[in-house]
């Protein structure tokens, strides 16, 4: 496995713990020639070559952090003065590499220690030698596992903050494909109805195909203002795209007027609070929407009531039209959009299949902003 890259700040840290190594180094041997030299003499020339390769394995913990110790260790039998290069790279093991291997470094280097309390026993001798090992080890794999332990948290909650971006995006483009499905779904199924008006009514008069016409070049450009709209706000936020409101729904059901019988009828006192407007306004032009696609000529009804306390109520039918072939096991993209604006909307909605063979789209909606 490939260790971790040094950057600016790695290398200020490494070139700090190798200067204070070189600063250890030296006040042990120091002390071991003041003291006095260990036996056999030459136990600390060896010694002091160990401390340099201590030395120079601080430089590539970072890459191999369990060589590195792997050799610390095996020079710790003999060495005191590996010993500072030997907790920075069992501080490294712990902290970079799993617990099973942390567990049988940290065991080897215990071992070590036995072996160095055996061959060195002049200065607290074997048990003294064994325990201060003891000690020192499990304070620094206590310090290496808390630390662990926090890069863990941090990596863990940059992860989250990864993961709550990524749905804050699959959000964004689900309401971005929702807002093109209300907002162009409903002229294109417009353009739709007369274009076949004008192709198969031959007894349609010049004023009638002149009508229509008129009605498939308004909704043309219509279509073509709110997909400008779109493409104009398609990086900003979902919230700067323009929003209807319940004011705007007798402006929506005479739109849809042409070509098609609707009735309309409100009774909702007063203007009802924007989020629930707004998603009223949907539901209408989804259901008008699909009455023009799935029930071509069918008489349609729109209802609009409540109150504050009450709630807003919307109901849209529609009578048998010349197509059967209509959303009722399956509902499309549309309908399941419906059903997730009115839950994030706090109310309720049902669609289905009238007796007459119609279909029917109801929605509670709270009073509330």
């Amino acid at each position: 496995m490939q260790g971790e890259r040094r950057g600016a700040r790695g290398w200020a840290a490494d070139t700090g713990l190798f200067a204070f190594g070189v600063f250890s180094w030296l006040c042990i041997a120091g002390d071991r020639m003041r003291l006095g030299l260990p036996d056999p003499a030459w136990l600390f020339e060896l010694d002091q070559v160990a401390g340099i390769v201590g030395l120079g394995l601080l430089w590539v913990r970072r890459r191999w952090p369990t060589q590195a110790a792997a050799v610390a260790v095996a020079l710790s039998t003999f060495s005191e003065t590996i010993a500072f290069p030997l907790l920075v790279l069992l501080f490294a093991v712990i902290v970079r590499r799993p617990p099973r291997t942390a567990a049988w470094v940290y065991a080897g280097a215990l071992a070590a220690a036995g072996v160095y309390a055996w061959i060195r026993p002049q200065e607290l001798g074997v048990l003294g030698n064994l325990g201060f090992a003891v000690v020192l080890y499990g304070a620094i794999a206590g310090w290496g596992m808390v630390t662990r332990y926090r890069r863990a948290l941090r990596e863990r909650a940059a992860e989250q903050e990864r993961e709550e971006r990524e749905r804050a995006r699959q959000r964004a483009r689900e309401e971005l494909a929702r807002e093109l499905h209300d907002l162009l779904g409903h002229r294109l199924s417009l353009l739709s109805l007369h274009a076949g008006a004008m192709e198969y009514r031959s007894d349609l008069s010049p004023e009638e195909l002149a009508s229509a016409a008129g009605v498939v070049r308004e909704q043309s450009h219509l279509a073509m203002r709110d997909l400008r709209e779109v493409i104009a706000v398609l990086r900003a936020p979902i919230g700067e795209l323009p929003q209807p409101s319940m004011a705007d729904l007798r402006a929506l059901v005479e739109e849809a007027r042409p070509g098609s019988e609707i009735a309309f009828a409100s009774t909702a006192e007063g203007e009802a609070p924007e989020r629930s407007g707004r998603t009223a306004y949907r539901i209408v032009q989804e259901a008008l929407t699909n009455a023009r696609k799935h029930a071509e000529g069918a008489p349609v009804a729109v209802t609009v009531s409540g109150g504050p306390g009450e709630g807003l109520e919307v109901e849209v039918a529609n009578g048998p039209g010349r197509e059967v072939d209509r959303p009722a096991e399956r509902p499309g993209h549309g309908l399941i959009g419906l059903e997730e604006r009115t839950a994030l909307a706090g109310g309720r909605l049902e669609y289905g299949p009238r007796e007459d063979g119609g279909w029917r789209v109801r929605a509670w909606l709270p009073w509330t902003a």
